[in-house]
């Protein structure tokens, strides 16, 4: 049933800004490790001392050109810096040294799934390059705010995308994908709540058919993504209601209440104008070369969408299947060996999927702590592909005493505990007529129509072989005397 919301279309852009994970900052050599004490890694040019130069972290134009090719960006050549003028109590040197006419990545786009599960781009503007500000911290002084400036001077990358977002759930997995790129390229940890990577939403409705925008709403301090996609939907309600009750959208910009679920204006949103933007004097223009782009594009680690393609495409995976293999790079990465040593992918994709997994998540650990070599889970398969042991016995069996001895041989393990199949005839003959005469009751009520009474002959057959009756051949066999 339709009513008067469907009669308008959200228009939404995003602005990322990426945390770099340099050793250094953008100009100085301040260090930047997370969660020092506060204003201990802090110099007299992140501190805005008069006097001081800034240099340029080299470092950051290889991150940014990094991420401008995986977007699909066009690298700009002549790259000049801006001094972005505005107030506030934790920017010491009162203007962030920005890019405002030359950023440095122009065009491209992110590649996500819409509402619907189907492929969309969504087109950026932009990418440049920034400094971070400090941080006000609100909650241990009651009555003062207190003012962190180690974040100072941390590079950022700014990631300014199109209008073209259309609800929440496109937000969440634009923002996915930003942080499954940026992991990738190894340019940032992309942790949203350690703020490496930080969402400013630019929210407006219009009228189906209108070409004109709206009025502009920016919506800050996301601490999540999936506030992110619960701010989107709450805000696109709140200015059709607003519109249809006849009051005007003010351009402003808005916070986030996750426990109450609503946005709430903090300022009138200033325009661009207003900081003032001028180029930078102690900062020379820097020159980003074709061959400089082409030495790093040689040098690219694979792409999460490379990678989901080469899964479904070429390997005949599911789009689930690949979705959850390039989650993360790591994990794509030992995927990839692993299948240099068995050509059964969806088996080795079950393993990672399902056992592998579950032990990571009861752990708490990631990939790179797993002890099973690559190879060594890709003989777990090939042990259940010659038909040596069972699919039961991979898992339940070998693949947690691997866990015990990484080192072993599967098949040296799978001999010494009597887990391979026994598939001579004469054995599975003895083991199945020894399963028939415990139930001969049972066999007419097979043969009667209760075909499913051939699980529990399978299970004493099981029984009876303590596990190592290969099970293909014990079925058939059943069938056989039972089926005669």
């Amino acid at each position: 049933m339709s009513s008067i919301y469907d009669t308008y279309e959200p228009v939404i852009g995003i602005e990322v800004h990426v945390q770099l994970s340099t050793q250094s900052k953008a100009y100085c050599g301040d260090a930047t490790t997370y969660g020092a004490s506060p204003n201990t890694q802090v110099s007299p040019i992140s501190l805005g001392h008069p006097g001081t130069l800034p240099v340029f972290n080299k470092a950051v134009m290889n991150y940014a050109v990094k991420l401008g090719i995986a977007c699909d960006c066009t690298i700009r050549e002549r790259n000049e810096f801006a001094r972005k003028n505005y107030f506030y109590a934790d920017l010491p040197k009162g203007y962030q040294i920005t890019q405002d006419t030359t950023p440095i990545c122009t065009k491209g786009f992110v590649r996500i799934k819409d509402a619907e599960g189907n492929d969309k781009k969504i087109n950026l503007t932009r990418i440049h390059m920034e400094e971070d500000s400090g941080k006000s911290v609100h909650d241990i002084d009651p009555f003062n705010t207190l003012v962190d400036l180690n974040r100072a001077g941390i590079p950022l990358l700014e990631i300014v995308s199109e209008p073209e977002i259309k609800n929440g759930e496109e937000a969440y997995s634009y923002l996915s994908e930003i942080r499954k790129l940026v992991r990738y390229l190894e340019i940032s940890d992309g942790n949203m709540e350690e703020g490496s990577l930080r969402a400013d939403l630019n929210i407006s409705v219009r009228k189906k058919g209108a070409t004109k925008f709206g009025t502009k709403v920016e919506v800050k301090n996301m601490n999540s993504f999936r506030n992110v996609q619960k701010a989107i939907d709450f805000e696109i309600i709140r200015q059709i209601d607003l519109i249809e009750s006849g009051e005007e959208i003010h351009q402003e910009t808005r916070t986030y209440d996750a426990a109450k679920n609503i946005t709430i204006g903090l300022r009138s949103k200033e325009d661009a104008h207003d900081y003032r933007y001028f180029p930078e004097p102690d900062l020379v223009p820097v020159i980003v070369p074709q061959s400089y782009v082409d030495s790093v594009r040689e040098n690219m680690p694979p792409l999460p969408y490379e990678l989901f393609v080469k899964y479904t495409k070429e390997l005949g995976l599911s789009e689930y299947d690949a979705f959850v293999l390039t989650d993360s790079k790591a994990f794509a990465l030992y995927f990839e060996e692993v299948i240099k040593h068995t050509t059964n992918y969806k088996g080795a994709t079950n393993l990672l999927i399902g056992p592998v997994k579950s032990w990571l998540n009861e752990q708490s650990v990631e990939i790179e702590e797993f002890p099973i070599a690559p190879a060594a889970l890709a003989s777990i398969q090939t042990l259940v592909d010659e038909e040596k042991i069972s699919i039961s016995t991979a898992t339940q069996k070998l693949f947690p005493a691997l866990l015990e001895d990484p080192t072993a041989d599967a098949a040296a393990l799978c001999e010494q505990n009597g887990w391979i199949q026994q598939g001579d005839s004469d054995q599975l003959q003895a083991w199945v007529d020894q399963a028939l005469a415990a139930y001969p009751e049972k066999i007419e009520e097979y043969r009667s129509g209760k075909k499913g009474l051939i699980g529990l002959f399978m299970g004493e057959v099981m029984k009876y072989s303590r596990g190592s009756a290969d099970p293909k051949k014990a079925s058939a066999l059943l069938r056989e005397k039972l089926d005669a």
